[in-house]
Formats: structure tokens, sequence, C-alpha cells
């Protein structure tokens, strides 16, 4: 499948933090230098690192697992899931500076239906695109896409400027497409900045 090279920033406005482009955090944990990754848990690995690859253009770096505790009481602990679950992951690289590790959970409490964005734990992911239409009518020729609505400019907002479109994965994970060539207007407010892949 022909991919089209995205370029990824974090949804939930998370400013993924590099080291040339913003400084270290200001006060909280100590020593701490930037997000490193953004996890999330899928119902098929396999099917994860296919559409992370082959559909939005990141790269698979590597596998590991599966992790489990078949005695004890590890993952109950440390993971505040079933004593007896067993996990496998996947490390993407996508675009210049974001990790997602994919995660593919067996456990017997399992639930197996993604969150809306409207419920506690809800998330997306967040993809800058230069071409908005191209990226969309691109999503709706992938078979098991579920694109949302249209476009949406945004306006009369710290994030005008922007405008936004939603799709669901296979599975039903919410991820968001986006695009401000002119920048966005809380930039006119302030000398703080999101980071961002887009220059303008």
């Amino acid at each position: 499948m022909k991919r089209l090279r995205f370029r990824l920033i974090a949804g939930l406005a998370i400013a993924f933090l590099t080291a040339s482009v913003v400084p270290s955090f200001s006060g909280g944990i100590p020593t701490a230098a930037g997000v490193d990754h953004i996890g999330l848990t899928v119902p098929d690995l396999k099917q994860g690192i296919a559409f992370f690859t082959d559909v939005l253009g990141c790269e698979h770096v590597y596998t590991a697992g599966p992790f489990s505790d078949p005695k004890g009481d590890w993952m109950k602990d440390s993971l505040d899931v079933d004593a007896r679950a067993v996990t496998t992951l996947a490390m993407m690289r996508c675009g210049p500076s974001q990790n997602i590790e994919l995660f593919e959970y067996s456990a017997k409490d399992q639930v197996k239906t993604p969150p809306k964005n409207s419920d506690v734990g809800g998330m997306h992911i967040a993809f800058y695109v230069e071409d908005l239409p191209k990226a969309v009518e691109y999503l709706k020729s992938v078979q098991g896409v579920k694109v949302l609505g249209t476009p949406t400019p945004v306006s009369g907002q710290p994030n005008g400027g922007e405008t936004i479109i939603y799709f669901q994965t296979p599975w039903g994970q919410a991820m968001e497409l986006l695009t401000y060539p002119k920048g966005l207007d809380y930039e006119k407010t302030t000398k703080a900045r999101l980071y961002s892949v887009h220059k303008h």
C-alpha cells in the first residue's frame, strides 16, 4: 500500500520536546528532559504494526516480549493489570521526534472497546499534514478506516488558524489530521510555543 508520509504531532495538547528546540522542564520531575514515547494498547499487535507502517508511514524499530509473571504479582503491582496478564510490545518511530509504543495484552478482565474521546482516559494521536484534502482522500481509500465528518476550520480560539478532522483506525482508535499553514492564533499573544513539525 502506498505510504503517505505524515508528519506527526501528538494529540492531547502534548508538546513533544527535543533538546534543540525546547528547554528542559521547568520544575516537576527532577532531571526530566522530555517525553520519550506514548504507549497505546491495540487488540492485535501485527495489525497495529501493519497499520502504523503501511498506512501512517511510521517505522517499526523492534518488537519485545512476551512479558508476564506467571507466579508473582509484578504485572499487577507494576502495571495495575491482572496478575496473570501477558503483553508484547512494538516500538514505532513516527516522524522526526515521536516514538509510539504499541502493546497487545492478554488479560481476563480486558475491556476490548476503545474509549470514546469523551471518556476519561480517551486519547488520540494527531498528524500534521501539508495538504489536508489529499490526506483525507487517501484515508478514505484505506479499507477499515472511518473518516469522521468533514474538515473543520477553527477560529476565535487560541488554536484558531488550524483545520482539523478526526478518523478512526480499523479497531476504533481515534486519530486526527490537522494543518495550520499560517500558524496558530495563540502565537500572537505569548512567547510560549508548542512543539511543531510545521515551520512557518
